[in-house]
């Protein structure tokens, strides 16, 4: 029993990082018939609707009294709102397979800001890899801009912003697990999103001159319902529900290295279903990549970095 709940949450950063594989293609596809801020709201507001349903049954279990809640809200301003922006519209200019390279990127700023935030120092050799990881991602960058449009070139460097946006999740959400739940995290960052997503896609909408009710026949589509059901259960609710946890119980580099199995997923999905395009800088852009985000985590010093407790320990006597 003490075995298996060791393992837990490495087993709950593995499925997430499978959903976040498939999620890119159903991105794509979904984009197809829907706006960017369409699709946020609708898969938010589906994934509220999951939760609250749960909660109404007692499944789940959301008490915000007593609790202060600015770091929280702090928390959903990168993750979903900047996040979900930046990975929607570059997902739309580049390709399924491109944002999976890049999120792979996230172990490497969540290293860095681990180490600067959480104490959790990087070795040299760590650091090493890092900046190979940091090359790889440059190297693509460079070799798309002169290769591909302006517009793509463009979609690359917003995916980074998402890159960026998941790196200071990561060491929010670990900050804020000492003091809520991973459900309770996981509902207020769905509300802000269904909240912020669905006002701009409808405000949009209007000022476009959109009929109301067209706005919501999108759904009927397939592609888009489907879509958005996978984003909303899975992506949303199981998948945010798991990395909250995991990322309560383990250091925010160590959870992040899953990126990497997301990476995998997302460039077969996006090659072999979505027949997209795959040339051979993205293969050593995306092999320095994954092998530095590998390395910065097989060489984990564990006596440099600090436990929960610890953690815990030293946020006590700074309040």
């Amino acid at each position: 029993m003490i075995t298996m709940k060791k393992y837990l949450p490495y087993i709950a950063s593995l499925t997430v990082a499978v959903i976040f594989g498939f999620s890119f293609m159903f991105t794509k596809e979904a984009l197809n018939v829907l706006a960017p801020f369409q699709l946020l709201g609708f898969r938010f507001a589906s994934a509220v609707l999951l939760l609250t349903l749960l909660r109404i049954a007692g499944l789940i279990k959301v008490d915000y009294r007593g609790k202060k809640l600015g770091k929280l809200l702090l928390l959903t301003a990168f993750q979903p709102l900047f996040y979900f922006t930046c990975e929607t519209i570059g997902v739309k200019l580049t390709s399924a397979s491109e944002a999976g390279m890049m999120i792979a990127v996230i172990p490497i700023l969540a290293a860095v800001l681990g180490a600067i935030f959480l104490k959790e120092r990087p070795s040299m050799l760590q650091f090493s890899f890092i900046i190979l990881s940091v090359v790889g991602v440059i190297f693509i960058i460079y070799m798309r801009g002169s290769t591909q449009s302006g517009s793509d070139f463009t979609g690359v460097l917003i995916l980074m912003g998402a890159v960026l946006a998941a790196a200071v999740f990561n060491i929010l959400s670990r900050a804020n697990s000492l003091k809520f739940t991973p459900v309770e995290i996981t509902y207020l960052m769905m509300w802000v999103g269904a909240v912020a997503f669905n006002t701009i896609g409808l405000g949009r909408a209007l000022l476009d001159g959109v009929p109301i009710v067209e706005y919501f026949h999108a759904l009927t589509d397939p592609r888009a319902y489907f879509a958005v059901l996978y984003l909303a259960v899975l992506s949303s609710v199981l998948a945010f529900f798991l990395l909250n946890f995991s990322l309560s119980q383990i250091e925010a580099a160590q959870a992040a290295v899953f990126a990497n199995l997301t990476t995998v997923i997302s460039i077969l999905a996006g090659v072999l279903i979505l027949k997209e395009k795959f040339y051979w800088f993205h293969l050593l852009g995306g092999s320095m990549i994954i092998l530095g985000v590998w390395g910065t985590n097989y060489f984990l010093r564990d006596n440099t970095l600090p436990s929960k407790v610890d953690y815990l320990n030293n946020q006590a006597k700074t309040t």
